[in-house]
């Protein structure tokens, strides 16, 4: 049999292609297809309305050309559409391809290898950076897929909606000077204050409705065009208008013109002119970039107007990491057969806290296209997802307006009747009651949603058939099949007086009272009673808690949470909830600094992805959690969909209990994509130490050490070493609150330090004068007047040494402090009070060795860069060598190394592997007070420099250049 052509090859892979990707047009080798080459003939050329052309170039191994030729191909206009091709896949055949029998069966079965090419502002990016993607037919069809978005007209479509709303509100705010009471009546109806910010607010609302309007013009033979209601000729754009729109509610489209029809009509008809006429234009150029909302140009645009994100801490989930989750989050749904629109119109999945709607639009996008594999219709799937499985709630009535707009916009041609979005009353109600929007549903399956109308009491919804204020809406307990948000992470406490001005943030949204504030408190407390919420883990644990309740047994869960849920306290319960009633748990942070470790936009702190799958009646969990770190935060939704694939199709994973050797790595391309291990399951909601790391041989050395094994990168074995928690050791101080807190909880109040002072005290950071184990207090404490018997029950917890709660890895040096008279320890310094006052010597010696380094940094908070945050209660599980154990000869040895030591400088804490001081210190410790031998010595100072190497470590500082291993 003759061997087939390449040719040959591109024919059936397009025929393939073309059934995977039925809304595309599919061609392949065909001539005339290139603006200014005639004879080029693209292998495949795929196309698509509002989508970028790709092309494929495909060649057999080992193609040497074929990169060459796809770079080539950028740049170029396909002829039917005049676009410019801003991807090229670069593909190659498997040499055996070519003797196949039958090709379509053959391409169906067989592992091909690509890359792409885009091109982006900053020039030609090929993914993977390195090497190739491996992958079938239809992994190539969701490639294809995901780099068909219009890059730089989604960059434009943004910059001229912005520049647009910004010159409409320039407008309101010339309304707002000459008739405030409109603007006012506008704020209220969003839910906000009449300032800049809700105003541009406002007018975003009335663009996006704009934007929609033209798109369904034409497609509903009862909608006027923009040109009619608000063009140049119309004698009465704000009246035409509303009447359009009012056509359009007879259609639907409730939850992106309810709103939008409430500010308008508020609005003088002469300022309603003049805005409706400038965003008329907007709407139109938009509409001109060919840019849809399946691109999240809503929810990009608005995510820059959004109030009150200080209080409610409501932070966009970028687009890539909204498709990673959805998509690892739609995998573990493995009952439903996506080929079946009535088995997908059967399933129930929420949000709760839906803002812009991102994570609601990748589960859209990602049931949508598996039902389209599968050989469905995409677009007779719209109503009832719109109808029956997609639910959304809350209590801003713009985020309702964005996830409606971006819902719908998905199938804009496409019309449904009802939608499952809801605004939820929250704050302090017209009949005195106070509510907390989803979180009412704690306790019930059913709450008040509140229809579109301008009463300042009442705040918008999005179903439109009711004409009365309020409606009740049906969330029925144990009845989602998926749960997925990015929940606020506000803290209901204030101890810390960020906000020094607010009784309690996480309800300080919407100009609450403080009277509003506490009762909204007590009724999360009460709501939340007897569930995973914790007011100190904050609001988002309220959130899991809910999830939990509307989960149906076999459902799955999807959470973008804090770090901190990893490691606090306060967050036990969820851990416990997780590990008892859960299997498949899969937690993934990011090995990264600064923005890039968290998966949501402008949060400053780390974040991870939790998913699980909740048990069935008398099901037994049996899998182990999973932890993965990636190496960055998803760049873009193709790496988010190879990122997916690699965590959804792995199975063979290095434990955490297997020693020092490090985590399965997760490749895309020849670079390292991911690592990967699982850890025992812990009944008790033990803390996650296997988050946010680059290298996994550190959490298995710190994992062993807690464990009373030193069992060091490089060591064949493990050796004995006693640990145990701090709190078997010794006993931790009292919280700072009930030092110098208000009376009647705090005896003491807080001034300048004095060498004379009765009661010295240790209580804030001064990284410069933190620089040798022994510190000289910072502040002296003096008794308030009645309190004297409490000051003294205070002061009976003095001691020597102190404990850093708030460790910051890239500036301080020490993780014990040591004072020579007896302190009270204060916020970041609380005492270790110790029985035997010569542990005092070898807890410093410890704890500022790198051994002790790494006990800190295994228990701690990770949520910061570089940050190491401890709570007391937290600290007492801190790993410590046992001092119980050691002989007579051991302490007066450890009391000389810390007399060697006391006046030694340490530098800070990142440059461990650096510092000669430290070095020397591990050799004390390891060789002079442990007694393990010279290579056990070498082991240590190896586990030095890859902890230092830790993103979480070193917080992106960079290391001096004189910084050099001290062996």
């Amino acid at each position: 049999m003759a061997r087939h052509t390449e040719p040959a090859v591109n024919n059936s892979l397009g025929a393939l292609l073309q059934k995977m990707l039925p809304r595309s047009n599919v061609r392949s080798e065909n001539t005339r297809a290139i603006v200014g080459f005639p004879g080029l003939r693209p292998d495949i050329l795929i196309t698509a309305p509002g989508r970028s052309p790709v092309v494929i170039k495909a060649e057999y191994l080992p193609a040497s050309t074929v990169e060459a030729d796809a770079n080539s191909r950028l740049w170029l206009k396909v002829a039917s559409t005049r676009q410019p091709i801003e991807a090229v896949i670069a593909l190659r055949y498997p040499d055996d391809m070519g003797d196949a029998g039958d090709l379509q069966s053959a391409l169906n079965i067989a592992r091909l290898s690509y890359c792409v090419f885009t091109q982006e502002t900053n020039g030609v990016n090929r993914f993977p950076e390195s090497g190739w993607l491996d992958g079938s037919v239809e992994d190539l069809a969701d490639l294809v897929r995901l780099v068909s978005v219009p890059q730089r007209a989604v960059n434009e479509a943004s910059d001229i909606l912005q520049e647009g709303i910004d010159s409409a509100a320039k407008v309101l705010d010339e309304l707002n000077t000459s008739r405030p009471g409109i603007t006012m009546g506008i704020a209220r109806s969003l839910g906000m204050t009449n300032v800049p910010q809700t105003r541009r607010m406002a007018c975003a609302i009335i663009a996006n409705a704009l934007i929609f309007h033209e798109r369904i013009a034409g497609i509903h033979p009862s909608v006027k065009a923009l040109g009619q209601v608000c063009g140049p000729g119309a004698a009465n754009p704000k009246g035409d208008t509303l009447e359009a729109w009012a056509e359009i509610l007879a259609v639907n489209y409730w939850p992106i013109f309810a709103i939008a029809i409430d500010i308008l009509e508020q609005m003088s008809s002469r300022y309603a002119a003049k805005i409706l006429r400038r965003l008329k234009v907007t709407a139109e150029t938009v509409e001109a970039t060919g840019v849809n909302n399946d691109h999240d140009l809503t929810g990009r645009v608005f995510q820059r107007l959004i109030a009150d994100r200080k209080y409610l801490a409501t932070f966009y989930t970028l687009p890539s990491s909204a498709a990673l989750l959805a998509r690892l989050a739609v995998a573990r749904m493995k009952h439903v057969d996506w080929s079946n629109a009535a088995t997908i119109g059967k399933l129930k999945v929420a949000d709760f806290a839906c803002g812009t709607g991102a994570l609601l639009s990748a589960v859209y996008e990602q049931i949508a296209a598996r039902h389209e594999r599968g050989g469905g219709d995409a677009a007779a799937l719209h109503p009832v997802m719109m109808e029956e499985v997609l639910y959304g709630c809350d209590v801003m009535p713009s985020a309702i307006h964005i996830t409606g707009s971006t819902l719908s916009g998905m199938e804009p041609s496409v019309g449904f009747e009802k939608s499952r979005l809801y605004t939820l009353a929250y704050g302090r109600q017209v009949d005195r009651s106070v509510k907390i929007g989803s979180l009412e549903l704690l306790q019930a399956e059913q709450t008040i949603a509140l229809f579109h109308t301008s009463d300042p009491g009442k705040r918008t919804s999005s179903s439109g058939e009711e004409t009365t204020g309020q409606i009740v809406a049906e969330f029925p307990d144990e009845g989602f099949d998926l749960v997925i948000m990015n929940p606020p992470f506000t803290r209901a406490t204030n101890h810390e007086g960020i906000h020094a001005d607010i009784t309690n943030p996480a309800f300080a949204a919407f100009d609450s009272t403080r009277e509003d504030q506490t009762e909204m408190g007590r009724r999360i407390n009460r709501l939340g009673k007897n569930t995973c919420y914790n007011g100190n883990a904050g609001i988002s644990s309220a959130f899991a808690a809910l999830a939990h309740r509307k989960l149906k047994p076999g459902g799955v869960l999807a959470l973008v949470l804090p770090l901190s849920v990893a490691s606090g306290l306060s967050w036990q319960s969820l851990r416990k909830m997780l590990d008892n009633d859960y299997a498949d748990l899969t937690v993934l942070s990011i090995a990264a600094n600064g923005r890039d470790m968290s998966f949501s936009a402008d949060t400053g702190m780390a974040e991870c992805l939790v998913m699980a799958r909740r048990l069935k009646a008398g099901e037994i969990p049996g899998t182990r959690p999973l932890f993965s770190s990636l190496s960055r935060r998803p760049q873009g939704f193709a790496h988010a969909s190879y990122l997916a694939g690699t965590l959804v199709d792995e199975t063979h994973v290095r434990q955490i209990e297997d020693g020092p050797y490090g985590g399965t790595q997760l490749k895309i391309g020849a670079g390292v994509a991911s690592q990967m291990m699982t850890t025992p399951r812990h009944s008790d909601g033990e803390a996650w130490g296997a988050v946010r790391l680059a290298d996994h041989s550190l959490a298995q050395a710190s994992y062993a050490l807690s464990q009373s094994k030193l069992w060091l990168p490089g060591a064949p074995s493990a050796v004995e070493l006693k640990v145990v928690p701090l709190s078997q050791a010794g006993q931790l101080g009292m919280v700072h609150r009930d030092i110098t807190g208000p009376p009647p909880r705090g005896p003491f109040f807080k001034l300048a330090p004095s060498p004379t002072a009765t009661y010295p005290s240790l209580w804030n950071h001064e990284a410069l004068k933190e620089i040798r184990m022994v510190c000289a207090p910072d502040s002296q404490l003096l008794v308030r007047r009645g309190m004297e018997a409490k000051a003294a029950d205070v002061w009976a917890t003095a001691s020597r040494t102190h404990v850093n709660l708030d460790f910051t890895f890239s500036s301080q040096a020490l993780a014990v402090a040591f004072t020579e008279r007896e302190s009270i320890g204060g916020r970041v310094w609380p005492n270790a009070i110790f029985a035997d006052k010569r542990f005092d010597y070898i807890f410093s010696v410890w704890g500022n060795s790198t051994l002790g380094l790494l006990c800190h940094w295994w228990r701690s908070n990770r949520q910061q860069s570089s940050k190491a945050g401890m709570t007391i209660r937290s600290a007492e599980s801190l790993p410590v060598l046992d001092f119980r154990t050691l002989n007579d000869d051991q302490l007066i040895m450890a009391e000389s190394i810390f007399d060697e030591f006391r006046d030694k400088e340490l530098q800070p804490a990142y440059l461990a592997d650096a510092d000669p001081n430290r070095a020397l210190l591990d050799r004390r410790v390891i060789l002079d007070l442990l007694g393990f031998d010279e290579d056990t010595y070498v082991g240590v100072r190896r586990l030095a420099a890859k902890w230092c190497a830790e993103p979480s470590v070193h917080g992106g500082k960079a290391r001096p250049k004189d910084a050099k291993f001290v062996a």
